[in-house]
């Protein structure tokens, strides 16, 4: 499978960029595999995702940060057609590392430069980005149905930044607010095989954002505490981790 630059950067920037909050990613590369690693500013969400195949041009460890501007160099009309985007590399401490992209249009007559991050400051940004894995208690593919009732529910509790998920006779249910206030649950995914014995909390709108995606995708919940949604967007796959909050 040949990956092409565009293809694969206006894939990244849809799946971390067009969230709403992650601002940066780091991508560490080799001729085997082009890893991508991102958090959420507040920590919410934590990034790990692997293209199909190798991407040639990305070798080395970098940032690439400002993700909104090189959204926009992949939008703009000059470069929707007969595009040349190119990784620019450069001499530093005796190896060729990549430092930024190169973008020019079909004409030759309008171009940009969008700059990396150099590798010791995206490791440091993205130190503690690392999941050292769980074992995950529910797993199931989400119906788009169920996607779409968790959006009704949101709307109809905007007051709400939380939804709690709980196992109930065998299904998985999503509720918001309590007792105490306005409240309404529903039945995310029926007869699921496995079971929480506590109930957990999730951000709405992180969460939210992540189904909309396109791509296939795979939801698993571990009941210390972890949820993770698998996004496969046919170039890469994103493994997108949520922490749980206590209820």
């Amino acid at each position: 499978m040949e990956i092409h630059m565009k293809d694969i950067l206006q894939d990244l920037v849809a799946h971390t960029h067009a969230l709403g909050f992650i601002p940066l990613v780091k991508i560490s590369s080799d001729n085997q595999a082009t890893e991508i690693e991102a958090m959420a500013e507040d920590r919410s969400v934590i990034v790990n995702a692997k293209t199909k195949a190798p991407v040639e041009q990305f070798t080395g460890v970098f940032g690439m940060p400002n993700l909104n501007k090189l959204d926009i160099h992949l939008k703009c009309p000059e470069y929707k057609e007969g595009a040349n985007i190119s990784v620019v590399k450069a001499q530093r401490n005796g190896e060729e590392i990549p430092t930024g992209l190169h973008f020019e249009n079909k004409d030759g007559d309008f171009e940009n430069d969008y700059r990396f991050m150099n590798t010791d400051i995206i490791n440091e940004k993205l130190k503690s980005v690392k999941f050292k894995g769980a074992k995950w208690d529910i797993e199931f593919e989400p119906q788009v149905a169920s996607i779409q009732k968790l959006r009704f529910q949101a709307n109809a509790h905007t007051e709400e930044s939380v939804f709690q998920v709980k196992s109930d006779n065998g299904n998985l249910v999503f509720s918001f607010g309590d007792a105490s206030t306005h409240a309404g649950e529903f039945v995310f995914e029926a007869n699921v095989d496995g079971k929480l014995k506590q109930t957990w909390s999730w951000p709405v709108v992180q969460v939210m954002s992540i189904l909309a995606l396109s791509g296939d995708k795979t939801v698993r919940i571990a009941d210390v505490g972890a949820m993770q949604i698998t996004v496969d967007s046919g170039m890469a796959e994103y493994h997108y981790i949520l922490p749980a909050q206590s209820k």
